[in-house]
């Protein structure tokens, strides 16, 4: 079966289980396969440029396999965190391989829950609602998906949008206008959505008031039975699963701005973000890569996402054009270019 490859997608919490069982030098291990291998791996696989028929779709939507191999992340992700962090406890963790074990947890969470909280975000039924804000806690990143669907899909590629970086702008100075940007646009949908139900702050109604609690019992839980050391990992792993987040913000929106036409911008197209066809990020990460096409049409599941031809296509794949992303010169250096063509 074809679409079995997506079964890769657990190849990176499987490294990262590695890494915290053997501890010492295989401590990288998740780290040079995600940040070595497979940018290695894709430089030399072709792309893949596909399309469904209307036939195709209807089956692939009906097919209860995409959904499972979503639902799966659920117990992986929360089984190998707090074995990693039960590890950090109970063993002699020296100081290099805490490095590994810290930015192998915040890889586990980015990747396979933060992505998949993404994904399963935008559907709107309760058990898929309820996943997503399982996946989203341990990231400490709970109100992403209320500024996402409300927010980013609306302003995207606009001013008005902390996460579409701007030309010229750094990673790093990115994550502060991101994050804080994000937090900020997510309390004033959050205070619309109660004045249209008339709802009260301290109300049920209020979710971000609530994912404040629920962070805030997830990281007193783990404080109470673990320990101080315990609730530092925690923290950290959380910031840092966000901050590759916000990093894959960059990189799919980095320079692309709608027009303007009077006072309002134009219609989001597929032109808007930055696709990407590499095989290894797209099964990995259930075809976020095909950013342009979720973006033209947010409600797609990621089986049916398409390579649209018009799409401007980033020249490396996700793990490598992450790098690239650290060193702002280079990132510059090779994307500027090619905007420039598109101008």
């Amino acid at each position: 079966m074809k679409d079995a490859k997506y079964l890769m997608a657990f190849s990176v919490p499987l490294s990262v289980f590695i890494s915290i069982y053997f501890r010492e030098i295989f401590s990288y291990t998740s780290i040079l396969y995600v940040f070595l291998f497979i940018p290695i791996v894709e430089l030399f696989l072709p792309t893949h440029l596909s399309t469904f028929s209307e036939q195709e779709s209807k089956s692939r939507l009906k097919d209860r396999f995409f959904d499972w191999l979503l639902y799966l992340n659920v117990p992986i992700v929360y089984l190998i965190l707090f074995y990693g962090i039960y590890s950090f406890v109970n063993y002699d963790i020296q100081p290099y391989e805490y490095f590994g074990f810290t930015l192998s947890l915040g890889i586990l969470l980015a990747t396979n829950a933060v992505n998949v909280a993404h994904e399963l975000g935008h559907r709107k039924n309760t058990f898929d609602i309820f996943v997503t804000r399982l996946l989203l806690l341990p990231c400490l990143y709970m109100h992403f998906t209320m500024e996402h669907n409300y927010g980013h899909h609306k302003n995207v590629a606009t001013e008005l949008d902390p996460a579409t970086a701007k030309k010229g702008q750094s990673l790093y100075h990115f994550w502060i206008t991101s994050v804080f940007g994000q937090y900020k646009n997510a309390w004033q949908i959050q205070m619309k959505l109660l004045k249209n139900k008339k709802a009260s702050f301290v109300s049920l109604e209020n979710n971000l008031l609530l994912f404040l609690i629920y962070q805030g019992l997830y990281l007193t839980t783990i404080y109470a039975l673990l320990g101080e050391g315990a609730l530092i990992l925690a923290f950290l792993v959380g910031v840092i699963s966000f901050l590759f987040l916000e990093t894959i913000n960059y990189i799919e929106h980095y320079g692309l701005m709608r027009k303007k036409v009077g006072n309002k911008y134009e219609r989001v197209q597929n032109t808007h973000s930055w696709n990407s066809d590499h095989i290894m990020g797209r099964i990995i990460l259930y075809e976020l890569t095909r950013h342009s096409d979720h973006h033209f049409r947010a409600s797609k599941r990621y089986q049916i996402l398409e390579s649209l031809e018009d799409s401007p296509r980033l020249p490396f794949g996700y793990p490598m054009s992450m790098l690239l992303a650290f060193v702002p010169p280079l990132w510059f250096a090779f994307m500027h270019p090619v905007l420039r063509k598109m101008e």
